[in-house]
């Protein structure tokens, strides 16, 4: 994969990983040029020795150099430069995800809400397979936290909910995830059989995230990349992705993974969407296409009303004339209706929801 940043008003480096420092990187990057930053920052643990097992095994922990800060204060001067140059990168409705523990989480949030960036929700991912406290002198640390915020209040940020719904079966999704942490055949590994990366991350969780606030064909920046999670799931979901990183191993393990991942096809990347999301489709065009005839009758579903269609898309029943929904509340008595499942019309002696013929002229507008 290139390296270089190419120049110019809209020039991005798409799918592609650039090294070096990630507050260097961004800032040569585009103004206003990502749909979505998902970041994994270093967590700045501040480990105090080595961990053991009860059978005296050492645990493979995060020591390494890019998780040391000499204190608070140099960790937070670092997180202020990259959220800065994060925003700058953030188009207009653009939107961030960043993940981290009680080592940092709460400074992240912090700095976060003094940058400007609206807070949207905190997600809790509860872990079903965490490590457990060895020493028995804490509570086992079984969960990380998410903060998911706008580039500021007034954005129009993307938010798949029907999408999201449908993943966990028909039930509005929740701000507390259960999965498990990365291992098995998706835990990448090096030459030597160690762990590739100490802090990969699962693809469940990016495909939750990335399909759950993104649309096939979006810009995501990940700007610590490790050995590449967020490129992965961005290239099956159909999602353009540009990664940071500076560390040469991770470089070279992500190359390789994203390369052998093949992207889903054009209808599995469609997702269910809300109604109000859908193409507009005016009444009036069923009549102009002659889907539904000047004088036609049609019936309300509960079976008690009536109605004719005129030339002009409107409907009129006992002397009211107006829309579908004017004329169907009219009728109930109610404050309003929804005509589209009020109204229906009869062919071959069924009856048939005008809503049909509705979603045939949406679908050929896909």
């Amino acid at each position: 994969m290139k390296t270089t940043i190419r120049k110019g008003a809209n020039s991005l480096p798409l799918n592609e990983i650039l090294p070096g420092d990630c507050i260097e990187v961004m800032n040569a990057l585009p103004e206003e040029s990502v749909d979505l930053i998902f970041a994994d920052p270093p967590y700045n643990l501040q480990l105090r020795g080595d961990l053991h097992r009860p059978d005296n095994s050492k645990v493979d922990a995060v020591d390494d150099a890019w998780d040391q800060f000499d204190s608070f204060k140099v960790y937070d001067d670092f997180t202020r430069e990259w959220l800065k140059a994060a925003r700058r990168i953030l188009k207009p409705n653009g939107a961030i995800w960043v993940i981290g523990s009680y080592h940092n989480v709460f400074r992240l949030g912090a700095e976060l809400q003094n940058q400007g960036y609206w807070i949207l929700n905190d997600v809790v991912w509860r872990k079903s397979n965490p490590m457990p406290n060895f020493r028995g002198k804490r509570l086992t640390n079984a969960h990380e936290t998410l903060i998911w915020a706008s580039k500021n209040e007034a954005a129009k940020y993307t938010f798949n909910y029907e999408a999201l719904k449908s993943l966990n079966e028909g039930i509005q999704m929740r701000s507390d995830w259960v999965l498990p942490i990365c291992n098995g055949g998706e835990r990448l590994k090096d030459d030597n059989g160690d762990k590739a990366h100490p802090t990969q991350k699962p693809e469940s969780l990016l495909h939750r995230v990335i399909l759950g606030t993104t649309n096939p064909g979006d810009v995501i920046l990940d700007p610590f990349f490790g050995t590449g999670t967020t490129g992965a799931v961005a290239k099956m979901l159909g999602r353009e992705f540009i990664g940071i990183e500076r560390e040469e191993k991770y470089r070279e393990v992500a190359e390789k993974r994203i390369a052998s991942v093949r992207k889903f096809d054009k209808d599995a990347l469609r997702v269910s969407t809300s109604k109000r999301a859908e193409p507009r489709v005016p009444f009036g065009q069923l009549v102009e296409r002659g889907m539904l005839r000047p004088g036609e009758e049609l019936y309300s579903m509960n079976g008690r009303q009536k109605a004719k269609v005129r030339a002009d898309g409107t409907l009129i029943a006992n002397d009211v004339k107006g829309s579908i929904h004017q004329v169907g509340a009219h009728l109930e008595g109610a404050p309003s209706c929804n005509g589209w499942t009020y109204w229906a019309f009869k062919r071959d002696g069924k009856t048939v929801p005008i809503d049909v013929l509705r979603q045939q002229i949406r679908a050929e507008m896909q």
